[in-house]
């Protein structure tokens, strides 16, 4: 645990990046607090490559399982970067420090769009939320469309290879499964951006960079007719918990919990505090947890452009084509806007 907000402060946006505690207080006890803070969260950090290392050699290998891995996590992907080119895209976040995701989308070939700017130093831009990739369609007129094959990506608690340095958030080059110790693995930890296990995640999530990042989370939310959809996560958040509260109180929105367990008891908690029985669908147990019963038979499948299906009814109804109407219209006609809430940790 930390010694106190007043003891040991983030750095704020316009800060230079070093930790203002032990200015303001000093001494021997000060700088001991500060070296048993940082060797325990160089421990926790470092702890968390390995996993990176683990989970790289099982999808890299050429193995019968690594492969299925491979295409598991690549489906799993593609279920939410499928999005017919006329609706808006999906929100994936995270409550995770290592990068499965974004290995995950370098394997699928998916382009994640985070509010980082650059390629060789990228840059944490909060005016970047609206950017994103269009295309106009060869022959046809009127607003650009969505380029498939793109996801909106937020890390709510931040990542390991997340640096405040100089009044700027920074995205570091370290490699998935990089072998500690590394040479950009943070020398004070603390002084980082990550939110680390701790009583105090609710406060700091209004600190910068995080309050940006729950704006996101909020903003997708709470809007009419919007879908959650939670995997693998615990409950156990209430700064999360709060915002999910608040979507349910719109009442075409809709609440879907998809785990392994009860996760102790927190789900069904929190589902008797809300009373939204009507806006909640539970998948609880080990079938609808695991991953190949989930890719198989509960994501959406590609969706169909709702114009080229038009088209393609028309031409048929012309005579000028015999092909069969293709699949997945369900999904090309869906209204919400389904967001992913993932916590592997607490499966």
């Amino acid at each position: 645990m930390r010694p106190g907000r007043r003891e040991h402060r983030r750095p704020s946006a316009s800060g230079d990046g070093a930790s203002p505690g032990s200015k303001d207080y000093g001494g021997p006890e000060s700088n001991q607090w500060s070296t048993a803070l940082n060797d325990a969260l160089t421990a926790f950090l470092t702890s968390v490559l390995p996993t990176e290392s683990d989970l790289k050699a099982a999808l890299a290998g050429n193995s019968e399982d690594g492969i299925h891995a491979k295409n598991l996590l690549t489906s799993f992907l593609l279920s939410f970067a499928r999005r017919v080119p006329s609706r808006e895209r999906l929100h994936v976040f995270t409550t995770n420090y290592e990068r499965l995701v974004e290995y995950g989308c370098d394997l699928a070939g998916l382009r994640i769009i985070d509010r980082f700017v650059g390629q060789l130093h990228p840059i944490f831009r909060a005016s970047r939320i609206d950017v994103d990739v269009h295309y106009s369609p060869p022959g046809i007129r009127g607003e650009p469309r969505y380029l498939e094959g793109v996801l909106k990506f937020t890390k709510l608690h931040g990542s390991i290879d997340w640096r405040f340095e100089n009044g700027v958030l920074t995205r570091t080059p370290m490699s998935f499964g990089a072998v500690p110790p590394h040479p950009e693995l943070p020398k004070l930890p603390f002084e980082t951006v990550m939110i680390y296990p701790n009583p105090a995640k609710d406060l700091e999530t209004s600190e910068y960079p995080y309050a940006e990042l729950f704006r996101d989370f909020s903003a997708s939310l709470s809007r009419p007719n919007s879908v959650l959809v939670c995997y693998g996560y615990g409950f156990g958040d209430d700064h999360i918990n709060r915002v999910i509260k608040d979507m349910l109180t719109i009442p075409s929105t809709h609440l879907v919990i998809i785990s392994f367990s009860d996760s102790n008891g927190r789900i069904a908690n929190f589902t008797s505090q809300v009373g939204r029985d009507a806006q909640t669908s539970l998948l609880v147990g080990g079938h609808f947890g695991d991953l190949p019963s989930l890719v198989a038979y509960y994501l959406p499948k590609p969706a169909i452009d709702l114009i080229s299906y038009r088209r393609t009814e028309l031409l048929k109804n012309r005579g000028e084509s015999s092909c069969d109407v293709p699949s997945g219209l369900g999904s090309a006609q869906a209204e919400n806007v389904p967001t992913i809430a993932s916590n592997r940790a607490e499966q």
